[in-house]
């Protein structure tokens, strides 16, 4: 891990610059203590980090599960009996990966997963917007459709004109103009500017812009705007922003019903955003997934003890790492490090920088994740990947995360069925010469089931009088009873119109059957390989 290290460290404290308004966002958004994002953020980088197999993935608190959190704290009576569940969420994470449970995460298709991907980086524009022209009414982590202010995404933008701030937009831009020129011709000038990413230039920039125009009514910036990390007076108010759990309530119903919803929404969330990272990953390597959910368990489970938010692994903070150049995991654990420093000994210092200057970093992660040669790619893959992933997007930017996945999973289904009805078997129809008779040869596909009923009823409802039908289903491994059913019930309806039918398998040629479902579902002991 250490090999890497100058690509590593620099990526970290982008990744830092990220996640600090997103866990503490995501906290506000919860109804938790500001504090407890930040925990989440920690554990999920040096525990998780440590644990996991992923070599870019980066965890903390997810905006996935901002509103389970924000209802459970209600439900349960208070935050302290929410942590019960945070901590067995995770021993049944545990559970998930003793199970083997992750494979789970291989069975979503490609189109989805980049649909995920873009999806996610055009809500992070369309909710950073407003931050970078100084409009802060919705916290930074809520990535919802429908926001905790009892607004939505397209209705916070339109808002911004009546809160604008001159002196975040300006340093906004100007944090912005200093990431695109690091991005386009500083970053490949030298190894400096390799070293001292451009995201930590923007970072200082806005903390003197802000130190030297606090005193004007116009150009400054107020506080309103700024990061706000908790600062202990002492010792003892840092250790008194831990929180632990009340195991008084373990027995009581409601929590482990919350306990399994955390567990099934952030193993979901984890197993989404593992596939997405590896297909971002330059080097193509493969997380492995049982271990990933075991990661996240004993990560949940410490989080959960000491105060923290559940955690996941998160894909803005993982797309982060991996632009900013990130090689192993060392740049996780690193990221988690660097937030529990500077949470203990420069608190003040975070609580210098600009929200704006962050969404001016936060918008460039989302449109490397949204580009437009992403959609033209595609489309030029046929509307079989492209509606998947259309539908995908849509129903993150108009709903959340999971319904998204899901929309576009469904939609996914539903081609994959449309396909599968239509390729169900190959017909080659010819006529003899001397004769005229139309021979009709149906070659089935190796697996027929009742999905193709439809297509093949519709081929023998065709078949004209006198006509004659080959089936061949020497490559058919697997056909459905109601498929047999079908031809069963078509041999009146042939000989009514004088069709001969011919059926040819790996056992041998039948003529005119009397009953196919003897003929496909003969005892196995005669090795039929056509089976009902």
């Amino acid at each position: 891990m250490f090999k890497h290290l100058k690509s590593d460290l620099p990526s970290s404290i982008v990744v830092f610059f990220v996640a600090l308004p997103l866990c503490l966002g995501i906290a506000l958004a919860s109804g938790a203590p500001l504090f407890s994002g930040l925990i989440a953020g920690i554990v999920g980088g040096i525990i998780v980090g440590a644990l996991s197999g992923s070599s870019l993935g980066v965890s903390g608190p997810a905006a996935g599960l901002s509103a389970i959190v924000l209802v459970a704290i209600s439900s349960l009576g208070g935050y302290q009996n929410l942590l019960v569940a945070v901590v067995l969420g995770g021993v049944i994470q545990l559970l998930f990966g003793v199970l083997k449970a992750g494979i789970i995460g291989y069975y979503f298709p490609s189109s989805v997963i980049k649909g995920m991907l873009t999806g996610i980086g055009i809500i992070i524009i369309l909710k950073q917007i407003p931050h970078f022209f100084g409009y802060d009414a919705d916290p930074v982590g809520d990535l919802a459709f429908a926001q905790v202010d009892g607004r939505n995404t397209f209705s916070e933008i339109a808002r911004i004109f009546d809160g604008i701030s001159l002196g975040t937009t300006l340093i906004a831009v100007i944090g912005m103009a200093v990431l695109v020129l690091w991005e386009s011709i500083l970053g490949k000038k030298g190894k400096i500017f390799k070293l001292v990413q451009g995201p930590l230039v923007a970072v200082v920039l806005g903390i003197l812009y802000f130190v030297f125009t606090q005193d004007s009514e116009t150009w400054g910036i107020s506080k309103e705007h700024l990061v706000k990390v908790p600062v202990p007076d002492d010792f003892n108010s840092f250790i008194g922003q831990f929180t632990f759990p009340n195991f008084k309530v373990i027995g009581e119903p409601q929590i482990w019903i919350t306990a399994f919803t955390i567990a099934l929404v952030a193993s979901l969330e984890t197993l989404l955003c593992v596939e997405a990272t590896d297909k971002l990953d330059p080097k193509k390597r493969t997380t492995p997934t049982n271990r990933e959910l075991f990661a996240q368990g004993a990560g949940n489970i410490i989080s959960g003890m000491i105060g923290g938010l559940p955690v996941t692994q998160v894909i803005v903070r993982s797309s982060a790492n991996i632009q900013s150049g990130g090689q192993t995991k060392m740049s996780a654990i690193l990221h988690g490090f660097l937030l529990l420093i500077s949470v203990i000994f420069i608190p003040n210092v975070l609580n210098l920088i600009p929200l704006s200057v962050l969404a001016a970093v936060l918008l460039l992660v989302g449109y490397k994740l949204a580009k437009p040669a992403t959609f033209k790619r595609m489309w030029g893959l046929g509307w079989k990947q492209f509606v998947p992933f259309i539908m995908t997007i849509v129903g993150i930017v108009f709903t959340d995360l999971l319904i998204g996945i899901s929309l576009g999973l469904a939609v996914g289904v539903v081609i994959i069925l449309i396909k599968n009805y239509q390729n169900s078997h190959f017909l080659h129809i010819r006529k003899e010469e001397k004769t005229g008779q139309e021979v009709v040869k149906m070659t089935l596909a190796e697996e027929v089931s009742f999905i193709n009923k439809g297509a093949i009823l519709k081929e023998l409802n065709k078949l004209g009088e006198h006509s004659f039908l080959e089936i061949d289903v020497r490559k058919t491994r697997y056909l459905d009873q109601d498929i047999i059913e079908i031809l069963d019930d078509f041999r009146y309806r042939a000989n009514d119109k004088n069709i001969d039918i011919k059926v040819i398998s790996e056992r041998g040629t039948i003529e005119n059957p009397d009953d196919y479902e003897k003929f496909f579902n003969k005892d196995k002991k005669e090795n039929l390989k056509v089976t009902g």
